[in-house]
């Protein structure tokens, strides 16, 4: 790992607290100790909250309202109509992402269609009687209108800023209203618009991302996610074939003239995309590669397949950028000089002499779901027990 890396102690996420006298503290966490909640959660419309997934935003949303559910709590989410109606689901419109491209104005009709259905939910939240609101959607009307609920609202920052969110957050001026970063380089990123009051790291279902002591005896390379040009799956496979070691592929294809540009012609034999899995086939397809290779060209927020790698046992190459540092240490993981395929490379072979065992062991110090779904719970229930017109005090938020 190059340069220093940060204290995960000091996140509630991860369930410690620092000892002024040396070690680590644990932390008291609640888990609905108020008893069982009323929590609608806004998704995101682009695609559905539903497997496969499209991406980590899906997932997140999906695993958040699951376990919710499973601890009792009366969750509803509002989504597009094709998501899984087993998390509580309340159709908000169809998926905005268009099926087929073709007329000049489709992203309009998209964008109008999104604003008019986020707008009726808005309006419609103010006379619903749940006991707290949890903003997981990446539009700015949710945010922007925070202040005419009744109840408290917590938005998750997921992404850095962009001018439409942004935009929302600037004229968010309600005082029952808490703002979460999924990691601590997107608290940075957002402290000249509005400062986190609190990081949750993101979390993955362990159980369903099983450990695979050993790998398949045939070595490959593993990548996966959303097939598009900012995940860089161009230099994972340039990496791949300098090395000489086969390199699979799993994903969605998002971006057909990227992958038609950029990722089709070198498919072959030794680069296979095996298309766009559940997550049971997903975990059996990465858990039975030497290392995953993770190549964002941009600053990733947090990096769910980070986290799903190491929870397989498998060792993670990286480029160094976003969170993925806060995820990944020596013992999981070497780090890249973005966009550097050479540096990549070198960080596969590394990779590969890892311990499986660490990288599971990883996942489970810090990468856990429950402890999202229990700092999220604890979060809930100090924001509801305030009075609506006072000021959100939290434990400031410390950076490296």
């Amino acid at each position: 790992m190059h340069g220093p890396q940060p204290d995960l102690a000091l996140y509630e996420a991860g369930g410690q607290a620092r000892n002024p006298g040396g070690g680590v503290l644990p932390l008291p966490v609640s888990s609905g100790g108020s008893g069982s909640l009323r929590i609608g959660i806004i998704s995101h419309l682009k695609y559905p909250i539903a497997e496969p997934f499209a991406g980590g935003l899906e997932m997140h949303t999906h695993l958040l309202a699951r376990a919710l559910r499973d601890r009792g709590h009366a969750v509803t989410v509002f989504a597009s109509s094709r998501s899984d109606a087993a998390l509580g689901l309340e159709a908000v419109c169809d998926a905005t992402a268009l099926d087929e491209v073709g007329t000049a104005e489709a992203h309009d009709v998209a964008f109008f269609k999104e604003h008019h259905a986020y707008l009726t939910l808005m309006n419609t939240l103010r006379h619903r009687d749940f006991d707290v609101i949890h903003n997981n959607s990446l539009h700015y009307l949710p945010v922007s209108l925070a202040d005419t609920l009744p109840m408290p609202m917590v938005t998750t920052f997921h992404t850095p800023p962009f001018c439409w969110l942004e935009s929302g957050v600037r004229m968010c001026s309600a005082a029952n209203h808490t703002f979460v970063a999924v990691s601590r380089s997107v608290a940075r990123l957002w402290d000249h618009v509005a400062p986190s009051d609190q990081v949750i790291l993101n979390g993955i279902d362990l159980e369903k991302f099983g450990f695979s002591p050993q790998p398949d005896p045939e070595p490959y390379l593993v990548w996966y996610g959303r097939i598009v040009p900012e995940k860089g799956l161009h230099f994972a496979i340039e990496a791949a074939r300098s090395i000489g070691v086969r390199l699979r592929v799993a994903g969605p294809i998002l971006d057909q003239v990227y992958f038609d540009g950029m990722i089709k012609p070198h498919l072959g034999d030794r680069v296979v995309h095996v298309g766009h899995l559940d997550h049971l086939a997903l975990a059996r397809f990465v858990g039975g590669a030497r290392a995953f290779l993770c190549t964002p060209t941009w600053d990733e927020p947090y990096g769910l397949v980070v986290a799903e790698a190491l929870a397989c046992g498998v060792p993670v190459a990286a480029f160094a950028r976003g969170a993925i540092p806060e995820i990944l240490d020596e013992s999981c993981g070497v780090l890249a000089t973005p966009d550097d395929v050479a540096s990549l490379a070198a960080a596969v072979r590394g990779a590969i002499r890892l311990s499986r065992y660490d990288c599971r062991r990883r996942a489970e110090q810090t990468c856990d779901a429950r402890r999202m779904i229990e700092s999220y719970e604890a979060l809930y229930n100090r924001r509801i027990a305030m009075p609506a017109e006072s000021e959100f005090c939290e434990v400031p938020l410390l950076h490296a």
